[in-house]
């Protein structure tokens, strides 16, 4: 025998068979949302959509096998670094999702960029990430914070509401939707309350509801999202504010509360307006497909939160698709992502110059399905591909 000839054809054969390996390795997501403490109700609500969208896909994108690892942040930014850390070092991940809260994405993004892995928020939108942090492999399926609070500015505008009082957690995330409704509203800011948050979160809002009750303003505008959001609308509620001091609301009347406000019935939060880029009631299939099967799955309905978190493992999986499961060039796994080249559960889906998603945003009217299920639907349109207010720092 040839052994020289041997040699080459053995040689041939490895070559052959080397993309097939490397193809045949898995590509890793790590997805950080927070499992305990009592914001678990978010996380929990996260991953099921991420299950249900690995579902979906039958734990491929085309021929690639995913793989998903989850990480709990424990509501905390310490805690929310030290997991990605792990994700990113010891799991090797390619990419690290999730991520619900400000504070804990900003303290863990140089863990991931720094390492050459992509970023993708599955909801939150700090104003620095989209415009001076802005990063080529960071991207965004949620919005940036101020844009749902500028919404809803806009909307008290048209309405004729001539005064607001504003309540929200004091962190980075509240800051924004503060920051966002008072850009817009052309009306007189009467008081503003940031309440104290975290593990140990101020949940007894009598002394903020009794100010703002007291200022004469024409409107309540609040943010508390969770276990925090619950809590404010029960005691709105009891304090029989709906009459006197009409509620509008950013991510605090969702899918996550309304069973529970339901169950108590506390019908003030039915007609209450609230603004977001998504909403069960939107007609496209991917929407309907991703509301009928996850109420099968779960028993409710998803919350933004969930839809969110579905688009985020929808577009990584597109994008590892498009580039055959070779995530060994950066360049095209980021070309592929910025394409957007998936059908998202909110319909036609494009990024922004920063990364950041142009996208629609509705208002949402707290109303009862045809089952008697307290839920939202959309009552108009408030901004066409809304571009952030911080698109224009990022000097990408």
């Amino acid at each position: 025998m040839n052994l020289n000839g041997f040699s080459r054809l053995a040689m041939v054969a490895a070559m052959m068979a080397a993309p097939a390996q490397l193809l045949a390795e898995d590509v890793k997501i790590g997805f950080v949302t927070t499992l305990t403490t009592g914001a678990a109700v978010i996380g929990n609500d996260m991953k099921n959509a991420v299950d249900l969208a690995m579902d979906h896909l039958g734990g491929m994108a085309g021929e690639t096998k995913l793989e998903v690892i989850y990480g709990d942040d424990q509501f905390a930014p310490d805690a929310g670094k030290q997991v990605t850390d792990k994700l990113v070092k010891q799991d090797d991940v390619d990419f690290v999702a999730g991520y619900i809260w400000s504070h804990v994405l900003l303290a863990s993004r140089k863990s991931v960029l720094d390492a050459g892995k992509f970023l993708i928020s599955a909801n939150a939108g700090p104003s620095q990430i989209a415009g001076k942090l802005c990063d080529p492999h960071f991207f965004s399926t949620s919005w940036q914070n101020d844009q749902t609070p500028m919404a809803m500015g806009e909307v008290l505008n048209r309405q004729g509401v001539k005064s607001l009082y504003i309540m929200a957690p004091n962190y980075a995330a509240g800051k924004d939707m503060a920051a966002g409704v008072e850009r817009v509203f052309e009306g007189e800011i009467k008081g503003k309350d940031l309440t104290k948050w975290g593990a140990d979160a101020q949940l007894d809002f009598s002394a903020e509801l009794a100010k703002a009750k007291a200022s004469g303003a024409d409107g309540l505008f609040v943010f508390y999202p969770g276990a925090a959001g619950g809590a404010f609308i029960k005691q709105y509620h009891q304090a029989g504010l709906k009459d006197v001091l009409p509620l509008y609301s950013v991510f605090t009347v969702d899918g996550l509360s309304l069973p529970k406000l339901q169950e108590a019935d506390f019908s003030g939060v039915l007609g209450s307006k609230t603004t977001n880029q998504w909403d069960p009631s939107l007609d496209n299939e991917a929407n309907k497909k991703f509301v009928s099967d996850f109420k099968a799955k779960y028993g409710g309905y998803p919350s933004f939160y969930a839809a969110q978190s579905y688009d985020a493992i929808m577009l990584i999986a597109s994008a590892v698709e498009a580039v055959g499961g070779d995530m060994s060039d950066p360049d095209a796994v980021q070309a592929a992502l910025k394409s957007a080249d998936f059908a998202s559960v909110r319909g036609d889906f494009s990024f922004g110059s920063n990364n950041m998603p142009v996208q629609d945003f509705f208002l949402r009217e707290v109303v009862v399905d045809a089952d008697g299920t307290w839920t939202t639907k959309v009552v108009e349109t408030v901004y066409e591909d809304h571009v952030d207010s911080y698109a224009a720092e990022c000097k990408m």
